[in-house]
């Protein structure tokens, strides 16, 4: 296989593979490109299947098969400017903080060049940026999930980048960083307040999860989290359980939450790709809860709170963003559940002899 990321790479398709659609093999074979990626360019007419072109994804391989995958030269990235409302909560010449709606992706890539809220600032910012690196752009220091929602700090100038870049990399530990996370997610945990201390790593069967990583392998990462509350009556008869905690990050993996949350066997509620095993429980709330989660389409997951310090005068700043709507209307129906079956219980016990 080629060294370079573009150019043509030679593969053979093994026994293991065999029967698997061309999407699937090559995205097991090349692990550093998307599945997305890998599509688009088997219907460029990028992939050839010994000796004849397959635009077709889902065509099946077969043992012993020699495929050639061309990856043409990448293009320079010029994200252009993009009228995308924003909520801004501060801005000064230095720095902006935005309360990220969930389905925005924050930086373009592959299957999201337009849209995203680099071409919002690039709008909203204009003038002002003053160049990052020697290009007009904002400059990201964090980011969350496309269907995470909530706070998120991105710097204007080159210098501003450099010393919020180095509070994130801190991640806290030395006492100028500040995030919290609130997150709605099944069962009930053993303590009311803990540490999950568990490297993550890309997941081995599925190339674009992460997963908690075998002893010894992976990055280091920690989650502390405390209970806010638990819905679903105390013997959980009523319905299931949930948990809605207040997180907070000491390191800032990818998918952090969501995979140290599933791994504790308390995935998000709504998360498509860590909590899908528990899609059966949402039959178990009551109506109104059901239709609240079904009406969110996204994880559960709001980063509530952002403090840090100014990286221009060093004042500390410190944001709080409430509940956005859909979160809102969650855990209003979660708390109408308990509190229909808390009445329910009490007439029946009204009425035994």
């Amino acid at each position: 296989m080629a060294d370079s990321a573009s150019g043509t790479r030679h593969l053979v398709v093994g026994e293991e593979a065999a029967g698997l659609r061309l999407d699937r093999f090559l995205g097991s074979a090349v692990a550093e490109m998307s599945r997305q990626r890998l599509k688009a360019l088997i219907l460029a007419g990028e992939v050839v299947v010994d000796g004849t072109v397959r635009a077709d994804p889902a065509v099946k391989v077969r043992a012993g098969s020699r495929v050639a995958l061309t990856v043409p030269p990448a293009e320079d990235a010029e994200p252009a400017a993009e009228a995308i409302p924003l909520l801004v909560v501060y801005e000064d010449s230095d720095l902006i903080v935005i309360d990220k709606p969930a389905g925005l992706v924050v930086h373009p890539g592959p299957g999201n060049e337009t849209g995203t809220l680099v071409n919002a600032l690039i709008a909203h910012c204009g003038a002002e940026l003053s160049g990052i690196g020697g290009v007009k752009r904002p400059g990201i220091v964090h980011r969350l999930d496309k269907d995470t929602s909530g706070l998120l700090v991105v710097a204007k100038s080159d210098v501003a980048h450099q010393e919020l870049s180095a509070q994130f990399q801190a991640h806290g530990r030395d006492g100028r960083l500040e995030r919290e996370y609130v997150a709605f997610c099944w069962g009930v945990f053993e303590r009311p307040a803990g540490r999950i201390d568990a490297a993550i790593a890309r997941s081995q069967t599925n190339r674009r999860k992460m997963a908690v990583a075998k002893p010894g392998t992976g990055r280091h990462a920690v989650t502390h989290y405390v209970v806010e509350a638990v819905y679903g009556g105390e013997s959980g008869s009523d319905g299931a359980r949930v948990a809605r905690v207040r997180l907070r990050l000491e390191t800032g993996r990818t998918h952090q939450i969501r995979v140290h949350l599933a791994a504790e066997g308390h995935p998000l509620l709504g998360d498509p790709v860590y909590g899908a095993g528990f899609r059966s429980s949402e039959a178990l709330l009551a109506e109104h809860a059901q239709a609240a989660v079904r009406q969110l389409g996204r994880q559960a997951l709001h980063a509530a709170v952002l403090g840090f310090e100014h990286p221009v005068s060093g004042r500390k700043l410190r944001f709080e963003s409430l509940l956005p709507a859909d979160l809102a209307r969650l855990k209003d129906a979660l708390a109408a559940g308990d509190a229909a079956a808390d009445v329910a219980k009490a007439g029946g016990q009204g009425h035994a002899r």
